[in-house]
């Protein structure tokens, strides 16, 4: 199967962005900048693509220009191993301008929609007891930043 590079378009911030996530998350890189020349349809010198890689996979932000700007109809889900996991994701992707969501959801600074996931929380709302795993959905709702010892309390049927 050929390889699949997520490019994400944006308004003169592809660069900023890049940094950001290769900050957050580990084995990452910015592999390549590329900007636009004379004649192009950028500034001459500014950033036209920037390639880079988190964790392993590679995407390519492009500064396209205002035309196309994020919505949630697209959003990158970030299995996290455990609470300290999620929440280092959570207050870096919210910090300098992103904004709180439901559900785990946020978007960055620069529009991007993420949804930040521990993988206990997909236990806990596949949960073999129907009624468990509804107690784990109702309390998910309630949140903006998933908390997971929230969510199995509630699971649990201990109020919280």
């Amino acid at each position: 199967m050929p390889k699949t590079i997520p490019c994400l378009w944006f308004d003169g911030q592809a660069e900023d962005a890049a940094k950001l996530y290769v900050s957050l998350f580990p084995n990452s890189s910015i592999n390549n900048v590329t900007r636009y020349g004379a004649d192009q349809p950028g500034a001459e010198g500014a950033v036209m693509t920037v390639e880079f890689t988190l964790d392993g996979q590679d995407y390519v932000g492009l500064n396209g220009g205002p035309q196309f700007p994020f919505t949630e109809a697209i959003s990158f889900q970030i299995l996290c191993k455990d609470q300290e996991e999620a929440d280092h994701y959570y207050d870096g992707l919210t910090a300098n301008g992103g904004q709180e969501s439901q559900c785990g959801w946020l978007k960055d600074p620069f529009g991007v929609s993420w949804q930040v996931t521990p993988v206990e929380l997909l236990e806990l709302i596949r949960d073999p007891d129907p009624e468990r795993a509804q107690r784990a959905v109702q309390a998910m709702l309630q949140m903006r930043r998933i908390v997971i010892a929230d969510i199995k309390q509630a699971a649990d049927g201990v109020p919280v």
